[in-house]
């Protein structure tokens, strides 16, 4: 037994099982898609169904028999988006898109990234109207169709599906549109094609080290497409799929170098939607970034000590935006804070661009990724009482309150934000009422409106946290709750990274509160503390968010707006080289990541922390 476990070439072995693993998830997941039935609806008199609205990319063609095969699909289903799988979709997209695809797809969860095949969208009117889609339309590309479903299940988050439309044509790939289209599936063209020739490499090394074994997993790798797709009875036929399958080391080779020239020629050089907003930052930036701060103050904004010592400066490491920035902590109760502050001109200024307009798909993605942190969230008022209505305070685009009705189905969820994406979240269903403003300026009109107010990392971007506090205080009744999330100053890895720890974020962080400063806080303002959670509050970005901001550091974008605007080809390939080179390093980021989230959750010792107060009546009654 001994001689056997030593001889074994795991590598190889591993390699194989994780082929093994990734094939038969591809095979169910292709029988769990539900499959239209064109040929019951072929008799049909042509018509434009009510109600719905079919959007299809350039050169897809959708026949009557299916349009009305998939309305009768949603229809039945209670479905308002569906997204249509063409039967004949070629081979190496048809196997991508079973990679990613959720593993309920027929209907996608809630909080579920939704990607599908880009050729055809059937919408509900409702939802159309909506998302304000103009009826006669051009029709997308591709890769704008991917981008598109993305952007309308936030209409229908829980309506949205696919289903496999066996009549419908797929046209012929086009590597040039690849990389695009991999954006806009929220895929990054860097990553996966390392990972594919990563893949290739690792099935080369097996073949040449481990001899059997490897070569079990090199020919599982060459027919995986045809064990996947070419089973009788399959409803994907890719027409190609004799040719992939024989040809397929080569292919994958070729397809992976051809996105990556595709994707380096896109990202090589500036962009229109990044000229068009150079000379509105130019003019800004002609007159100095001075205005943008305040002067800088000598006492803590937390306890008026002046016992003030500086704990990181650092410049703009999130956007490449000038300015550089200093966070001072206070000697006597800890409280970190940025000094000098940005002014409301500077507020303007660093977010613009971040969470909206050239941002927008980007925080969309990552708050999109958080459905469970959400739930669990929502989850921990759970021992302590049932909320009947809910005021999240910082919702941006509302991503908790749409993910926290799985918890709290029978609760109303409204949203409060200075941003307009709150007015946006209103018209997607994912909050009841919109409040746009600041909490301190609205609070008088919502007073004993809610029973449950939210904080979630909201506190460290505002100007007057304590005022907020103040705000929480009157808006809730005796017995009402205030969940807060904060970042941890106090966490070691604040330390160790320093300026390369993500959650000091700046320059949107103005304050990082200490735990034992907010529950005193609290406290003065008539609120117990119920519970707390530490480890299950922990974020797992310190060692990806160290390569990010290293990467952006050592190399930022030149054809930012508020950049040069050129480059030589120098610069240009330096870029190159620190981002390629990070691409390792993300891998290892990640799986350190994953280690400190484990050590975090069973140690309680994460790099953010989450608490629950209840307005207690005494303290109302006396205010």
């Amino acid at each position: 037994m001994t001689s056997f476990l030593t001889h074994v070439p795991w590598a190889a072995v591993a390699v194989l099982a994780g082929l093994a693993v990734g094939t038969l998830r591809s095979r169910r997941r292709m029988a769990a898609l539900p499959v239209l039935d064109p040929a019951s609806h072929a008799d049909s008199a042509p018509t434009s169904p009510d109600g719905w609205h079919l959007i299809s990319a350039r050169g897809v063609d959708v026949d009557d028999a299916t349009l009305r095969a998939a309305v009768a699909h949603a229809d039945r289903t209670g479905l308002q988006i569906l997204d249509l799988i063409p039967g004949r979709l070629d081979t190496e997209r048809a196997l991508g898109l079973l990679r990613v695809l959720d593993r309920s797809a027929s209907r996608y969860g809630r909080t579920a990234e939704a990607r599908g095949a880009g050729h055809a969208l059937l919408i509900a009117e409702d939802v159309r109207h909506r998302a304000e889609i103009e009826p006669d339309s051009p029709a997308p590309e591709t890769a704008e169709l991917h981008t598109l479903l993305r952007r309308l299940k936030a209409y229908a988050p829980d309506a949205t599906g696919v289903a496999i439309a066996p009549a419908l044509a797929s046209p012929a790939p086009d590597s040039a549109r690849r990389a695009a289209e991999l954006r806009a599936q929220g895929l990054p063209p860097n990553l996966v094609i390392a990972s594919q020739l990563a893949g290739l490499a690792l099935l080369v090394g097996a073949v040449v080290v481990d001899g059997g074994w490897g070569i079990a997993a090199a020919a599982l790798y060459w027919l995986q497409p045809a064990l996947v797709l070419g089973a009788p009875g399959s409803p994907l036929r890719p027409a190609d799929l004799t040719r992939a399958t024989a040809a397929r080391p080569l292919l994958s080779l070729v397809a992976a170098l051809r996105t990556a020239v595709s994707s380096h020629r896109a990202s090589s050089g500036p962009l229109p939607e990044l000229d068009a907003l150079r000379p509105g930052y130019d003019a800004e930036l002609k007159a100095g970034t001075d205005r943008f701060f305040e002067p800088r103050r000598l006492d803590c904004p937390w306890c008026g000590s002046a016992d003030l010592s500086v704990r990181l400066r650092v410049p703009d490491l999130l956007q490449g935006k000038p300015g550089r920035f200093t966070l001072e902590e206070c000697g006597m109760c800890g409280h970190v804070f940025q000094n000098p502050r940005l002014s409301l001109d500077g507020l303007d200024f660093y977010y613009r661009d971040f969470y909206e307009g050239l941002g927008v798909s980007g925080a969309a993605q990552v708050f999109g990724t958080m459905g469970r942190s959400y739930r669990a969230r929502a989850a921990m008022l759970k021992p302590y009482g049932t909320p009947t209505a809910w005021l999240d305070v910082g919702t941006g685009h509302g991503h908790f309150c749409d993910s926290a009705r799985d918890i709290w189905p029978g609760t109303l969820f409204d949203g409060l934000d200075m941003s307009a994406a709150v007015r946006e979240a209103e018209a997607r269903g994912w909050v009841g009422t919109a409040h746009h403003g600041q909490f301190p300026d609205l609070a008088a009109g919502l007073v004993h409106r809610y029973d449950a107010v939210s904080m979630y990392h909201y506190l460290e971007h505002t100007r007057e946290p304590l005022t907020e506090l103040d705000a929480a205080a009157a808006v809730l009744p005796p017995g009402g709750h205030l969940l807060i999330e904060l970042p941890d100053p106090e966490s070691r890895l604040g330390r160790i990274l320093g300026s390369h720890w993500l959650p000091w974020f700046q320059p949107q962080h103005q304050h990082l509160i200490p735990i034992g400063n907010l529950r005193q806080a609290l406290a003065d303002r008539g609120f117990t503390v119920l519970a707390e959670e530490h480890g299950a509050a922990h974020q797992s970005c310190d060692f990806v968010g160290a390569v990010l901001l290293t990467a952006n550091r050592l190399a930022p974008h030149p054809y930012a707006p508020w950049g040069p605007g050129t480059a030589t080809r120098t610069r240009r390939a330096v870029r190159r080289v620190v981002h390629t080179a990070a691409l390792p390093c993300y891998v290892v980021a990640a799986a350190l990541d994953a280690v400190r989230a484990a050590v975090a959750r069973a140690t309680e010792g994460g790099n953010a922390y989450r608490l629950l107060a209840r307005r207690t009546p005494a303290a109302s009654e006396a205010a």
